[in-house]
């Protein structure tokens, strides 16, 4: 049996049971507790719902429906350069960046605040780029886990993060910063992680000025300048998240401030956290932190001017060299054998190992402090060197 969210165990009291979902006429319903503590009863039969293995209390139907949300699947890109279909960006507005067969991709928050998912299909890959506005939680999964399959949007929250489901047969509910189904037949299985970036519009065409972005044309009416939750949802000192739905907030670290997170591993060590004020707080606009996760060495990259930091191992990737890094005021993160040059995305810029690639951990993802903490209640957080 699998564990809901870390502190809480399937069937362990009387709050964590059993719930049933059905799906009518294209829109989800949570019908609420039909089981005992010990699993038994029910709704109605079988073939109308899904057995969910999350606690009921944290649930809520969104409001939208099943698919209410839509996502894109193959959008339109456009490059970089300013035209009708890229202007609704800001240089300052966050996208989600990834390389998908040697092409970079920006999919901008932008688009993500009213579509939640982009499903991307390149050459032999299987992407699903994941954001939800609601938990700052920026996530890409590898659909290949899943035979390609599609995800869309569910209509359903729990705490207050997007619940997918897959376009299959049989279908299953996935919560996005669970990464794993915990309705239905697939529950228990984890989708793969596929490596993604958040940083600024800015940052991320400084990195690949050829990258691609979603084109504005998407056939959907919404005028993406507008962001949909109110101008003070997503600000650093808006300790309100939009459902109640919530465990008690780790007071911490203020509940929207952005971290980057190594999650849990079953089995393993707690989580880590590395929130970006703290991060930013340094002598140099670089911070290199050197840590342990999941029983290997990591280190995390950071660039204020970027506002977005990235997680690696630190070998090189071709010799296994184990390799040290450091931040300097004038160069930026350098490593400290070599003296080669580094970007954000772990791309070795200049010097000896010039044309490198550092391999990202797939599994680091960006959310807000509140819903980390929440879904990783036993987290450790990192306040500085």
């Amino acid at each position: 049996m699998t564990e809901p969210f870390e502190g809480l165990r399937p069937f362990d009291h009387v709050t964590n049971r059993r719930i049933y979902l059905s799906f009518f006429a294209g829109a989800a319903v949570a019908l609420g507790s039909g089981c005992s503590a010990d699993g038994s009863g029910g709704t109605g039969p079988a073939v109308d719902g899904l057995v969910c293995e999350l606690p009921s209390e944290f649930l809520v139907d969104g409001g939208v429906g099943r698919g209410g949300i839509p996502t894109l699947q193959n959008p339109e890109f456009v490059t970089a350069e300013p035209n009708i279909q890229n202007v609704y960006l800001k240089e300052s507005d966050r996208v989600v960046g990834v390389i998908l067969d040697g092409v970079a991709l920006a999919v901008p928050h932008n688009i993500l605040w009213y579509h939640e998912i982009v499903n991307l299909d390149q050459g032999e890959e299987r992407v699903a780029i994941t954001y939800c506005p609601l938990t700052g939680s920026s996530l890409a999964f590898d659909r290949s886990s899943i035979a390609g399959q599609e995800l869309g949007v569910s209509g359903l929250l729990f705490m207050n993060n997007l619940i997918m489901f897959n376009r299959g047969d049989p279908e299953s509910l996935w919560p996005q910063m669970l990464g794993e189904s915990r309705c239905g037949a697939d529950v228990g299985r984890r989708l793969a992680r596929f490596p993604a970036f958040e940083m600024t519009w800015r940052a991320w065409k400084d990195l690949y000025p050829e990258t691609l972005v979603v084109s504005s044309d998407v056939n959907i009416s919404r005028d993406y300048t507008l962001y949909p939750y109110g101008g003070l949802y997503e600000q650093h000192f808006n300790d309100e998240f939009l459902f109640s739905a919530m465990p008690p907030l780790d007071r911490r670290r203020p509940a929207k401030e952005r971290v980057l997170g190594l999650p849990p591993v079953p089995g393993g060590e707690p989580g880590i956290a590395f929130p970006f004020v703290a991060l930013e707080d340094q002598a140099s606009s670089w911070t290199v932190v050197e840590t342990r996760w999941n029983g290997e060495d990591v280190v995390i990259f950071w660039s204020d001017q970027f506002r977005g930091a990235g997680a690696f191992r630190p070998r090189h990737p071709v010799t296994g060299q184990a390799l040290s890094f450091e931040a300097t005021l004038q160069d930026g993160i350098r490593d400290t054998s070599a003296g080669t040059r580094w970007s954000i995305a772990g791309e070795a810029l200049d010097g000896p190992h010039a044309g490198s690639r550092l391999a990202p951990v797939g599994e680091a993802y960006v959310a807000f402090w509140g819903a980390w903490s929440a879904f990783h209640s036993s987290t450790r957080l990192w306040e500085g060197l």
